[in-house]
């Protein structure tokens, strides 16, 4: 069994194919997939994607790269975070790739998604594009407690400081790069009770797929690398990720 810890299958190209790739899932034994929550308009169409499936669930947030998104509140994190389909806070962060200037925003809208987290008990997703110094200190500073770093591309230094506050560090189909061979390293090292795999689908489908529509069903090829680099075998490291997923999402019940 596999788990798909970061998709978007809200995303119009996956949206409009969603019995497809829903059995792609199956067929490749990818159990569950988490739909990530980017912004207050979206958020509908996420919950709604979770209640519809079983086998998915939802996040509440607005991701860091829009200056001009619509704002949650702490207290409206906190109330959609009651919902039983809602399992973490996010996906939010810092992202200067995208983003310049004055981020004093970025900055407020991050600290409000972890202040969120903390008075729930919800695990965070976090997005860092070129911001990784900032987005650990204001981690260090607001008490970020547990979570995700989603599509981990940072240094091995990076990783050390995200777990030491007790996060996870989830790999995308960037780690099957060719190029990305500092990452590969990281891959490595990262204790296996702290791995996560995703696809952050439909954007960077891992090799074989580089270049096409990613989709959950992908995530498989994410983990055979993993095991590749690790020198373990696929089934265990799809194991060990399966486990860290469903303790980290505390919420979502793991099938017997």
């Amino acid at each position: 069994m596999l788990v798909d810890s970061h998709c978007h299958l809200n995303f119009p190209d996956l949206a409009a194919r969603l019995p497809e790739v829903l059995a792609n899932m199956a067929g490749n034994g990818v159990s569950h997939a988490l739909v990530i929550g980017v912004s207050r308009p979206a958020f509908a169409q996420v919950l709604g994607l979770a209640e519809a499936h079983d086998n998915l669930w939802a996040t509440v947030g607005v991701h860091p790269d829009d200056p001009e998104a619509e704002e949650y509140t702490q207290a409206e994190l906190e109330a959609h975070a009651a919902h039983p389909k809602v399992v973490g806070i996010g996906e939010t962060g810092l992202d200067y790739h995208w983003c310049k200037g004055n981020l004093d925003w970025q900055h407020q809208r991050f600290a409000t998604h972890i202040r969120a987290a903390r008075a729930t008990g919800l695990p965070l997703v976090i997005h860092t594009r070129d911001s990784a110094a900032d987005t650990v200190r204001l981690m260090r500073e607001e008490g970020a407690e547990c979570g995700v770093m989603h599509c981990f591309t940072e240094s091995w230094e990076v990783a050390q400081a995200a777990l030491d506050l007790g996060f996870h560090i989830s790999f995308s189909g960037i780690v099957t790069f060719k190029s990305a061979q500092a990452l590969k390293e990281v891959a490595r090292k990262v204790p296996l009770d702290r791995l996560l795999v995703e696809t952050d689908s439909p954007y960077l489908a891992p090799v074989p797929h580089r270049g096409k529509q990613n989709e959950p069903a992908f995530v498989r090829h994410v983990a055979e690398h993993v095991a590749e680099l690790r020198g373990l075998s696929f089934e265990a490291v799809a194991e060990a990720t399966t486990d860290n997923f469903f303790r980290l999402f505390s919420k979502i019940p793991r099938p017997a």
